[in-house]
């Protein structure tokens, strides 16, 4: 795995060791990156289960403004720490060691707002719902942001409130997709 384009293109990045852990293949995270491109730069940009931190670390270098990671799992974070250190991006970066419920209540009290947020939850597991929920509780998407979701093929978003937030596109690969989510049109 590697970092694809940016100022730490062709650098290798290392994984964490076990099943737990399934890296965004570098073909997938480019086809991911080509469709966000234009919006990526100068962005706030929040990779939940980071794992890796591959996500968060091509955003970086493709000139996102600064990336929050949130890892728990130990290994997970020496990676991701290693990983920036290696493509020199640690200094835009922060790593949050702690799990996805608690980093929200503390972004929501430091008042942070992000434009790109990215997760990659366990698949089948439900997750996708529960994130989506508190980061509309906390208020932590930009305006004009975006929620990007990588989740198995037959994850359903049905739960989505069509007045807050709206599928915005889907992109299908052969066991996992892309699910892209923006603010909906508000009914007052």
């Amino acid at each position: 795995m590697r970092v694809i384009a940016g100022k730490a293109r062709r650098i290798n990045l290392i994984t964490p060791r076990g099943l737990e852990v399934r890296p965004t293949t570098d073909r997938t995270k480019e086809t991911l990156f080509n469709i966000i491109n234009v919006d990526v730069y100068d962005s706030r940009f929040l990779d939940l289960f980071s794992g890796s931190g591959a996500i968060g670390i091509e955003a970086l270098s493709r000139g996102a403004g600064s990336a929050a990671f949130v890892e728990k799992s130990i290994d997970s974070l020496k990676c991701i720490k290693d990983n920036l250190e290696k493509t020199k991006l640690s200094d835009m970066a922060k790593i949050y060691k702690i799990d996805v419920i608690h980093a929200f209540n503390k972004f929501y009290t430091n008042n942070e707002k992000f434009d790109i947020i990215f997760m990659d939850p366990p698949y089948d597991k439900g997750w996708e719902s529960k994130v989506i929920s508190l980061i509309e509780q906390n208020d932590l998407l930009d305006r004009d942001g975006m929620i990007i979701c990588e989740s198995s093929i037959g994850t359903t978003f049905d739960f989505i409130d069509d007045t807050k937030y709206e599928i915005s596109k889907e992109k299908l690969f052969r066991t996992n997709k892309f699910t892209f989510i923006k603010h909906g049109h508000k009914v007052d």
